[in-house]
């Protein structure tokens, strides 16, 4: 396993500076509208559409933030991934102690119609980010304050449990909210790492690899080779962007 890398203050410095440049919205993607909960995750088809789960109301936009079809949903949809024309978003009704009611719904692409729902109890400190990969997905979520690591749980295509993955992490606090496998790395954003921001990024193996102070915890997807776009709020509550970015081999992640 590589040394872990863990960044601090003064990177944090140098990152605040770096993300100075996105007060020029010009290249963000802002999401129309104001939602009546925070943004949870985005996701995309890689060409045309973003999706963005405001916890109780998913949202297809164009990338231009125009929004396509808006849809009610049931509180708490958090972190999703789009595969093959549909829409997957974890759920759970409580998070961060054992015996949540943990579920995927899955949803139509185009017009966001209910296709189903697949339960997943193995995660049991509730649901709230996932990722497909290598055609299984891998679900993350809450985290109890007296754990040390996080969990990634495995499934087929199906939804049948095939494995529970550990991160040794160190507490997060409320778990890691947003997932992401590009170029070959899993990137989890969380809300902080032992008291400071956290992008945790890991091996295909899930070795850890890094620690950032920089969090993107409401939305982060890989968006063509060594490129993604990540979420940020704005404005009203709640109100939203995505904003162009790029690894960064000290940073972990910055804006383009």
């Amino acid at each position: 396993m590589e040394a872990v890398a863990v960044f601090s203050i003064g990177a944090l410095l140098v990152l605040s500076q770096a993300c100075h440049a996105q007060s020029d919205d010009s290249k963000a993607i802002v999401c129309e509208g104001t939602y009546g909960h925070h943004l949870q995750g985005i996701a995309g088809n890689q060409k045309d559409t973003l999706y963005w789960s405001f916890t109780t109301t998913l949202v297809k936009t164009d990338m231009n933030g125009t929004v396509l079809v808006s849809m009610p949903v049931e509180n708490h949809h958090g972190d999703l991934c789009y595969v093959d024309g549909k829409v997957y978003v974890a759920y759970s009704n409580h998070f961060n102690r054992p015996g949540a009611d943990s579920k995927v719904y899955v949803y139509d692409a185009t017009d966001l119609s209910l296709l189903g729902v697949k339960n997943v109890p193995e995660a049991t400190f509730g649901a709230g980010g996932m990722e497909q990969h290598n055609g299984h997905f891998f679900i993350v979520g809450g985290l109890p304050p007296d754990h040390t690591q996080n969990y990634v749980y495995e499934y087929d295509a199906d939804f049948k449990h095939i494995a529970t993955h550990t991160i040794r992490s160190g507490y997060t606090r409320l778990g890691i909210q947003t997932v992401c496998f590009h170029d070959g790395y899993w990137w989890f954003g969380c809300y902080t790492v032992d008291g400071e921001k956290g992008l945790l990024k890991t091996d295909e193996a899930f070795s850890l690899l890094g620690i950032y102070n920089v969090s993107p915890a409401i939305g982060l997807v890989g968006w063509g080779k060594g490129r993604f776009l990540f979420a940020q709020h704005l404005g009203e509550k709640w109100q939203a962007k995505a904003v162009w970015g790029r690894p960064d081999d000290e940073l972990g992640l910055v804006s383009e």
